[in-house]
């Protein structure tokens, strides 16, 4: 879940009455939200880089806040305190317009062919005689960084550039060219680059080298000029530094480059919606025509209402409670969703507003509805049906092994299921493409690359770390691994598998080939070349003693002696 960090004395300010930490946790799960933790600035930085670093940092209360990760209303201070506002009732959902300019055309952004081949979608609006204060800038960045990490997947799908529209002029040109070909000088930098040289430059900055093999390999990138050839941005890398935007700046034009029009559009409209208010004319966005390599024209932003219809019985059932119509009208009205019970007393008709992307069915209405009502408040009823969960065979037989396991002497050991290629592979003297390992598309770190096709690597990490422990070393693990599978749906399966590892100065065969008998008289194996098991030898690597137990005729897999040196 998304977390929002924001100062608790501006938030208080923003609701209009003072909380106790007690009382706003409260609220927020009334809201369905967590107040995840009470900090401050001193205190993350104290905690992440030492008391040194934090020295002057600000004493400013924070709550962090966690938020439902469909939620993008609910992701800076603005959409949170309209949402808490509207829930206690101290003010009606806002009705956002889109309007044309009064005395001008409106703004043009021209999308030409070339960009099918890297980013074929663009979406703008303006927000027109807007105010900012440092709060309201910081807010306003902040959002457009969230919405990176949540909705727009790390900027792959969607890519937000915010410009000072007084800087530049219309109309704009959204189009791809060669790096070679695209010079200008990036955000806060002090010269010109071409588009070579900043993917150079970038490839060591800490924020922006994550989105770089997003273009990186392609023969064009993506790059929006105004009319006087001024580089607006290059995204979904770096906007340029001409049309920046500061607390001074009054007209903010927005663009949003995507390879998702439909997660374009639901960005640009919580952009706009959650900053409109500062507007001269409050909740009024200035609309923008976007004109396609196809000649259709097309104005955004969007800010579409669309009503649903559902019973007030539906809800009723699905939750478990027995309100009137007009007052579960009531409880959706508190959660942004304008509700009004329709002339036969059953039907309630539903407004769906821009910002609640998330409303995508009627279940999703009747969790607003339960959630307004308050989940504490629904009464607990038996279920009709008897039906008691009882333990999947493979779980029950998993655990009567780890007590046996354990009575032989054995610690069991939780290792990740997902590890590097390099554990998988080359440690095990295999070539990676044999292992039939899932891959992680866009790893966090080099450390968890692949799910894992083996319990060994795991194990052997284990002994590398605690090789200063008393030995022998006796450890097990009962665990999954995932294997490519295409007859499965999601293209792998889980196995689960056993592992064990003696580790000690002498050789000990025994211990794990005693260990390998007892599992076997457990599982009621018994030994043979039949339909049994039997010992036979195995392809030794890299001087590691192997060696294969079959049962009814088939590979049950390798054992392994560990001893030190």
């Amino acid at each position: 879940m998304p977390t929002v960090s924001v100062k608790r004395d501006l938030l208080f300010h923003a609701l209009g009455r003072t909380y106790t930490d007690e009382e706003f946790d409260e609220l927020c799960f009334e809201f369905g939200l967590e107040l995840d933790e009470i900090t401050s600035e001193k205190d993350i930085i104290s905690r992440e880089q030492g008391d040194t670093k934090a020295e002057g940092a600000s004493d400013v209360i924070l709550y962090k806040i966690d938020v439902p990760a469909n939620r993008y209303d609910l992701l800076c201070l603005e959409g949170l305190v309209r949402g808490l506002q509207v829930f206690k009732q101290k003010m009606e959902a806002p009705r956002y317009r889109r309007v044309s300019p009064v005395s001008s055309e409106p703004q043009r952004l021209v999308i030409t062919e070339e960009t099918t081949a890297v980013r074929p979608h663009a979406v703008a609006a303006v927000l027109r005689n807007i105010t900012f204060t440092q709060e309201r800038y910081d807010s306003f960045i902040e959002l457009q960084e969230k919405l990176h990490q949540n909705v727009c997947r790390k900027r792959t799908l969607v890519a937000i550039g915010t410009h000072d529209l007084d800087t530049i002029s219309g109309p704009f040109t959204y189009t791809a060219k060669p790096p070679g070909d695209i010079r200008f000088k990036p955000l806060n930098q002090a010269k010109e680059y071409t588009a070579q040289e900043l993917m150079s430059l970038y490839k060591t900055d800490s924020h922006l080298r994550h989105y770089l093999h997003i273009i990186e390999d392609k023969p064009v990138y993506p790059v929006i000029y105004d009319s006087n050839g001024i580089v607006l941005s290059m995204p979904p890398i770096i906007n340029g530094d001409h049309s920046k935007i500061s607390l001074n700046t009054k007209n903010v034009f927005i663009e949003c480059t995507a390879t998702d029009l439909t997660k374009a559009k639901i960005v640009l409209d919580m952009m706009v919606t959650m900053f409109c208010e500062y507007c001269e004319e409050p909740f009024t966005v200035e609309e923008t025509e976007v004109v396609y390599p196809d000649g259709r024209t097309c104005q955004y932003p969007e800010l579409a209402y669309r009503k649903e219809t559902l019973s007030a019985d539906f809800i009723n059932r699905k939750v478990g409670i027995s309100e009137s119509t007009e007052h579960i009208a009531q409880l959706l009205t508190k959660m942004c969703l304008r509700s009004e019970v329709m002339s036969d007393g059953e039907q309630i008709e539903v407004e769906i507003p821009p910002t609640r992307s998330d409303v995508i069915h009627a279940c999703d209405i009747m969790e607003d509805a339960a959630m307004a009502y308050g989940f504490n408040n629904i009464p607990r009823t038996t279920p009709r049906t008897y039906t008691v969960a009882n333990q999947l065979p493979l779980n029950k037989l998993s655990e009567l092994l780890r007590q046996d396991l354990a009575a032989a002497g054995f610690t069991e050991a939780l290792t990740f299921a997902l590890c590097s290629q390099e554990d998988i592979a080359d440690k095990l003297l295999k070539n990676i493409s044999e292992t039939r390992a899932c891959h992680i598309s866009n790893p966090k770190t080099a450390e968890f690359q692949v799910a894992r096709t083996t319990l060994l690597s795991g194990l052997l990490k284990t002994v590398a770390a605690n090789r200063k422990m008393p030995l022998p070393l006796r450890l097990f693990e009962i665990s999954d691994v995932v294997l490519k599978d295409e007859t499965k749906d999601v293209g792998a399966r889980n196995n689960r598998r056993l592992c064990a590892v003696y580790y000690n100065k002498s050789p000990g065969f025994e211990v794990i080939h005693g260990l390998m008998d007892r599992v076997m008289q457990l599982l009621e194996v018994k030994p043979g070349q039949g339909n049994g098991y039997h010992i036979q030898a195995a392809d030794v690597t890299h001087h590691r003693m192997c060696l294969l137990s079959q049962s009814l005729g088939k590979s049950m897999g390798s054992r392994t002696t560990e001893r030190e040196g």
